[in-house]
């Protein structure tokens, strides 16, 4: 953590992209080891790996989260987090620290999930008439793929249920994704709750920001697991 801290640039107004991996090939059946589940930081304009916490299994992020948000400093920064860290207790420790949270909705929070939903399909069908909230659309084209990702974001959290719950909640977001290849046409539609407020170009930033962390770290992660074995004997 000090080599870290030394090298790297200020992270103030970074985002920073918690998310976990398996190591391929960590497993180790003879000695009943599990797979190495490594849930780590990732600074995304920097493109460094501020810090990991190790799990058994996936389903540990939950407790590794805030012990690697502990080790970092967050001040000024967005961290993005996938479905699994939505948890109150993982928004209050990012508030607590001074930093700003765009964290995913999946059924884990089901009422949470199916309220941000509801509100968007409705908002949607009546073309946001009367709804104050903010858009931002982006296209990337390329390799025979069309993408374009639309957002919104608003600031009415008067149909979430017990929004009190979540510290510093200020806004929710929506993103679809629309991507047309080799004549197919797919949709992927993603829901938020967030600190930030109702800027969608900030929204979209985060979000972009988060999805780069698919490839990006992925490879850190092999290489550093090849290194641990190959130090480990």
């Amino acid at each position: 953590m000090t080599w870290v801290d030394s090298v790297r640039e200020s992270t103030e107004g970074e985002v920073i992209a918690i998310d976990g991996k398996t190591s391929r090939g960590s497993k180790n059946r003879q000695q009943g080891q599990s797979p190495l589940h490594l849930v780590s930081a990732w600074a995304c304009a920097n493109r460094l790996v501020l810090g990991q916490e190790a799990t058994a299994e996936k389903s540990n992020e939950i407790t590794a989260i805030p012990k690697l948000l502990k080790l970092l400093e967050l001040k000024g920064c967005i961290i993005t987090i996938d479905a699994m860290g939505c948890q109150t207790a993982i928004a209050k420790e990012i508030v607590d620290q001074k930093g700003d949270y765009v964290l995913g909705l999946k059924d884990n929070q089901p009422l949470l999930h199916e309220a941000v939903k509801d509100y968007f399909s409705l908002a949607r069908k009546e073309d946001f008439k009367n709804i104050k909230h903010d858009y931002a659309e982006e296209i990337d084209k390329g390799h025979g793929r069309l993408e374009t990702r639309r957002h919104w974001i608003c600031d009415d959290l008067g149909t979430l249920p017990h929004p009190e719950r979540w510290k510093g909640l200020r806004s929710i977001g929506m993103v679809e994704r629309e991507c047309i290849s080799a004549g197919k046409v797919s949709l992927e539609q993603r829901y938020f709750i967030n600190s930030v407020p109702a800027d969608a170009k900030q929204f979209a930033h985060a979000v972009r920001a988060h999805w780069g962390i698919e490839n990006r770290l992925q490879g850190k992660v092999r290489l550093q697991f090849v290194i641990w074995r190959n130090n480990s004997g």
